[in-house]
């Protein structure tokens, strides 16, 4: 069976689309999928890929109403993106309010990614936030695909195609940078973002399309302080791992704020942390992520 998406489309319904086909995780066993590769792809598979792809085989295997509320994931191996991913789900624990799932990724007969994953039943309880950071409003701001487009001319030749392609997801950068010439700054970042086109009313698909998205902006909030981006080649990086926590209903093709910071780095390795809101100020998810930035001589 082929099991690549058809080719990535340039308007906003093709693109979410060919997104949505690429988080649909088929069932080729009892709790064994295989999720599709990324068309056009070229490398290493995106880690949000492996770990949202990981979560809709983990969501597939519940039978009940209990929802993904947390996932821890480590990266292991880089995945390849000629080739599809195998995903095996443990049932570890099934219980009345909660239920655990244990989600290995393979490629080539070779672990890729461990992911656990927590679901519940939807209860009641006492209930705080953090309030939402005071940023721009989205509507205010430019999207980064328009802001790349403005240093097209400042792309190296080798950059331009990947930098440049039409997204599915859009980001509205509250304070944005150039890749190209990094400045020292505070390690903290603030960031709307949406899929471009309306999601059909699945809650495991929105839960799925954030969890895609929660991979990008993170790493490189680390990467502030030292004035330095994976964009000039001066400095190597890579996901270790990476965890999110869903607290709220969301939906995902309406805007969320993602604001980040980085504690810590240090060793070869940066710590960064992420809080999602929704526009009417409701703290929906966190994530937190310790990535490789390996300075090269």
């Amino acid at each position: 069976m082929d099991t690549t998406p058809p080719e990535r489309a340039e308007d906003p319904r093709g693109l979410v689309d060919q997104l949505t086909a690429l988080l649909d995780v088929e069932r080729i066993d009892t709790d064994l999928y295989r999720g599709p590769r990324q068309p056009g792809g070229v490398g290493r598979v995106f880690g949000g890929q492996v770990v949202a792809q990981a979560l809709q085989a983990a969501q597939r295997s519940i039978e009940d109403d209990k929802l993904a509320h947390s996932l821890h994931a480590y990266f292991m191996r880089p995945g390849d993106e000629n080739h599809p991913i195998i995903y095996r789900v443990v049932r570890d624990f099934e219980g009345r309010s909660f239920a655990n799932r244990r989600v290995i990724a393979m490629q080539g007969g070779q672990p890729i990614l461990n992911m656990t994953a927590s679901f519940q039943l939807p209860a009641e309880g006492l209930h705080h936030q953090f309030d939402m950071p005071d940023v721009p409003d989205p509507d205010s701001l430019v999207s980064e695909r328009d802001l790349r487009e403005a240093i097209r001319d400042e792309v190296p030749e080798k950059f331009r195609r990947f930098f440049l392609r039409a997204r599915p997801i859009e980001i509205r950068p509250v304070n944005p940078r150039n890749w190209f010439k990094p400045v020292a700054q505070e390690p903290v970042q603030h960031s709307w973002f949406r899929v471009v086109a309306p999601l059909p009313d699945d809650p495991a698909l929105h839960r799925a399309m954030l969890t895609y998205a929660t991979d990008m902006t993170l790493l490189g909030t680390c990467l502030l302080p030292h004035g330095v981006s994976w964009m000039t080649g001066g400095v190597q990086t890579a996901s270790l791992d990476h965890a999110v926590w869903l607290h709220e209903p969301f939906r995902f093709d309406e805007w969320l704020l993602y604001t980040t910071d980085s504690p810590w780095a240090g060793h070869s390795r940066g710590f960064n942390r992420g809080r999602i809101y929704s526009r009417d100020g409701r703290l929906v998810a966190s994530v937190t992520q310790e990535g490789l930035i390996r300075v090269k001589d």
